[in-house]
């Protein structure tokens, strides 16, 4: 069983960062097997454009692991490794929002820095 919610953040992420390494893109694409091109959110997260939907379908995709979780027996062999994929994603989901919130902030100050030196320099 493969962590196909990472896979599809990191081919997402190398979309939106530019990352050209045909090598790590195939190493994911073989993590996710056919489910690249499957029809949902994990899909819809290898092709992100931006740093909004990337978030948006990472959170489908969770939630989607989430819903699998729920109907997981509780005699599944795989249920202690779901959930403990369960406890991983929740984790990159924090992350992804505080690098997301820490961007919003340097593009803000920027703003505001740049204000600052026609404040220093009004003829410039």
């Amino acid at each position: 069983m493969a962590c196909h919610e990472i896979a599809g953040l990191r081919l997402g992420l190398m979309e939106i960062l530019g990352v050209k390494n045909e090598a790590e893109r195939q190493h994911e694409l073989a993590e996710l097997g056919a489910g690249a091109d499957q029809p949902g959110p994990i899909r819809s997260l290898c092709g992100a454009k931006d740093l909004a939907t990337l978030k948006q379908f990472y959170e489908g995709a969770v939630a989607a692991l989430e819903e699998r979780v729920s109907a997981t027996r509780s005699d599944d062999p795989k249920l202690p490794y779901l959930r403990t994929l369960v406890v991983l994603t929740k984790k990159v989901d924090l992350d992804l929002a505080h690098q997301i919130e820490g961007l919003t902030h340097l593009y803000r100050d920027l703003d505001e820095m740049h204000d600052f030196v026609h404040e220093i320099y009004p003829a410039e």
